[in-house]
This record gives C-alpha cells, structure tokens and sequence, in this order.
C-alpha cells in the first residue's frame, strides 16, 4: 500500500450504517410522528426486531455500546419490565398482517438474562407481533455469561445465529481491554451452541487494539478459523475516548499507528481469503454457502445498524434504551439514558425521543452510500429508474469525482461509478463524498481503516 494513500483516505469519517447519519438525528421526530409511522406499517412489509439489553457484567474498555456496568440483577429485572411495557406499546400500534422476519438481541450483555426471563421476553415479543414462518433469531453472546440452563432457553426461544466476540486472544491484549476470554470458553460456546441446533455461528475479531502486533492477531485469527465459524468480521477498533470515558482507560502510546493498523487488517482479510472465507463488503467474511455470501453474489446485501445483513424487512423496529429504528419514513431514536427510557415506557408512553425524516434526496443518497459500501460500484441506470431527474444529480457528482481523482481509487466503467481494488480499503471515505450532512460539522468519528 502507498503510504501517501493511505494518509490521503483514512481520515475520521462515519461508518456508514445508516444514512443520514445519527448525529443528524433531531427531536423534531417525537413520539407522536413515530407512532404515525409504526400505524402505516401493513402486511406488505416484513418487521425485524431488535431488542437492547444495555448491561454487563464487565466493562470492556474498548466497548464503544451504550452499555452500562451492573454486578446484581435487580436493575436488569426492573429493566425488563420496563422493556416489555415498550413492546406492548409498540406492537399494538403495528398491524397484525405485518410479519416479523428476524430477532436480534444485542447489548451489553444478552446473555445476563436469566433463562426463565429470556423465554418469558420472548412469549412477550409474540404476544405483541406477528411472527412469520422460520423467523432468525439472532444472539450476541457473552461467554462468561453461558451455563447449560442458559444455552437450553436460547435453544427454547429458537436461537438460530449465535455471535461471539472474540477481539484478540492474546493475554496482554485482553488484560489491557479488560476482556478476559480464552480459547477454550470460545470453544466451549460454539460446541455447545451447534449441539443445540444453531445453524450460524460468527466471530468477531479487532485490530488495532493496544500491544496487538501481526503476531498476536495472526494466532487469534489461526484459533478463530479453528472454530470454522460460519461468518466473521474483522472490524477496526475505534478509539473514541472524547464519547466513551471509559476508553480513557486505554494507553493510547500502546495503539498501533496508522501504518501497522492496515497491516494488520491487510494480514488478517488475506488468512481468512486463504481459508476459504468469501470478502463480505469491507469488514465482513463468510463461508461460500453461509446466507450472507449467497446474499452478496446475488447483489441482495445490505447495510444496517448490526452491519452488514441479508435481511430484507423493510422496517426495522428497536426496543430498549438508544435503539435505533429504522422505517420507511426515516429513523427514530429511543430514550438513551436507561432510567428516563424506564420512566418513558412505565408511564405507557413510546420512547423515542429524536429522528429524522427521509427526502427524496435522503433516500437517493442512502441508495449511493450503501451500494458502495456493499459492492463497491453504483448503477447508473438503476439510479435513473428509481429516482428519475433527481439522479442526474448523484451521476453528475459521481463523475466529479471519478474524473478529478489522480489516485485511481475509482473509476466510471459501463455507465457505473466503481471503486478499484485500490480504492476499495477506503470505501467509507469514498461513501463520505457522497454525504450532504457531512460537512456541517456534527458529530466526530474514528478512522475509515
């Protein structure tokens, strides 16, 4: 890689898991829009759920989830109740003709629930939606967490994809990200998920991360490919200490530069191509028959607040404290301070608190960003069937682009703006000229590698 190039591209920018981007979210969009939007839903359209559990039981430093530490259960019960007091507000504002599609528990920690609160969370989720037929139910999983009445309720519930984080096996590593987690625990997870039915297993792995070195995340990357996981994403660390304190805690001297954090993500996408694994956009991996790489070649992949997916619901519901929402009207924010969110869903009211609603131009936009993202080119023509006169606008600026770039990161082929080999490390900067926010300064991000 030239140096100069990379110092050129690799400037803090968003990544892109929505379009506009959060920090342009505002509390013009109130409860009373959303629930507008939550009513105009019908069977057309498939729901995906997801549900915020913001605790844990450690904290790891270089977490940058709206998650909160907690060592006794009381706060995450009352939280529960809280929670399925949201879920019934919501889903008696949703048609019944409208199905869930998918599930995805995240956090913070799932996986502190305890089993008989799991089930009964999720006979509330049914009790409020409509469920279609072999729904993905979607688990992050803490392994410190896990016991076998644990892994037999989310068995019970119908987990189907299980998501490991793993981030570096090294013990200085871990120590100094104050997240202890052997191989052997990792192993254990997997062993006992796949024993109980699970179909998809995926690991996460970081660089980047303080005293990590090729040689460290080259052995995590050996161990984790030992596991054969289904998918894996390779994600950068992103240092954001001046929105996450805690991250205060991690001795910036001890990060990798800019430089070796290429390096390292360069080492690691190489292994896991040499094993088998097909290059899912710019961070993902996954196994030729897993549905996220059938997805990609069949150009159906897409890009929301979990990252990339093959899910195609066109609304996407979140519950729970600083979910994110995202319905064809816009995106809507809940409450992210816990005890206020609490106060919110108690008192029978929704909880978002902040959103925005989509242009013409959003919409255009979003289309441009996200197809860069996930396949690295756009379709002229395409742009045009969709969005008419308004697309010669993008097109016009896409060739602004392409035509002044000297750095052959990008290149207009067969009526298509195209990202080159070269350019496609750097795809989030590339996404970030086709931003209109971008430029009013809110919000502050990591770097794009």
């Amino acid at each position: 890689m030239n140096n100069s190039l990379l110092s050129r591209y690799s400037g803090a920018v968003p990544r892109y898991t929505s379009y506009p981007t959060a920090p342009h979210f505002h509390e013009g969009i109130d409860c009373g829009i959303y629930a507008q939007w939550l009513g105009s839903l019908s069977g057309r359209e498939d729901l995906s759920l997801y549900i915020h559990i913001p605790y844990c039981d450690r904290l790891c430093w270089f977490c940058a989830c709206h998650t909160k530490h907690t060592l006794k259960y009381e706060p995450i019960a009352a939280y529960l109740g809280s929670l399925k007091k949201e879920i019934a507000k919501v889903g008696s504002l949703v048609s019944g003709e409208a199905k869930v599609s998918a599930v995805h528990f995240g956090g913070g920690s799932p996986t502190m629930v305890r089993p008989e609160d799991l089930i009964s969370l999720m006979d509330c989720l049914k009790a409020a939606f409509s469920f279609g037929e072999n729904v993905e139910i979607s688990v992050e999983m803490d392994p410190n967490d896990l016991d076998d009445s644990r892994y037999d309720a989310l068995a019970q519930i119908g987990m189907t994809r299980a998501s490991l984080g793993v981030q570096d096996f090294d013990p200085l590593v871990q120590t100094t990200i104050n997240r202890l987690q052997s191989f052997e625990q990792t192993k254990s997870v997997v062993d006992a998920v796949r024993a109980r039915g699970v179909h998809s297993v995926n690991c996460d792995i970081l660089y980047g991360l303080p005293h990590q070195s090729l040689e460290t995340l080259g052995r995590t990357v050996d161990d984790v490919l030992s596991l054969a996981p289904d998918r894996i994403a390779l994600f950068g660390y992103a240092h954001v200490p001046w929105r996450k304190k805690h991250q205060t805690m991690i001795p910036e001297a001890a990060l990798p530069g800019l430089e070796e954090r290429f390096a390292q993500m360069t080492m690691a996408s190489d292994m896991l191509l040499a094993a088998g694994y097909e290059a899912i956009g710019i961070d993902h991996f996954a196994l030729p028959g897993d549905s996220l790489a059938i997805a990609a070649r069949e150009g159906r992949l897409r890009r929301n607040f979990q990252g990339y997916t093959d899910d195609g619901a066109k609304a996407l519901i979140g519950l729970g404290a600083s979910s994110i929402g995202q319905l064809p009207q816009g995106y809507v924010q809940n409450m992210p301070a816990t005890g206020e969110y609490q106060r919110m869903a108690d008192s029978d009211r929704l909880a978002v608190v902040r959103g925005i609603a989509l242009s013409d131009e959003d919409r255009m936009r979003a289309r441009v960003i996200e197809e860069i993202m996930c396949s690295f080119s756009v379709s002229f023509s395409a742009l045009r069937t969709d969005f008419g006169r308004l697309a010669e606008m993008m097109i016009a600026e896409a060739r602004q682009f392409a035509g002044s770039n000297r750095d052959g990161i990008c290149e207009i082929v067969e009526g298509e703006f195209r990202l080159t080999e070269a350019g496609r490390p750097f795809a989030r900067t590339v996404a970030a000229v086709f931003d209109s926010y971008l430029s009013t300064g809110k919000g502050r991000h990591s770097i794009a590698v």
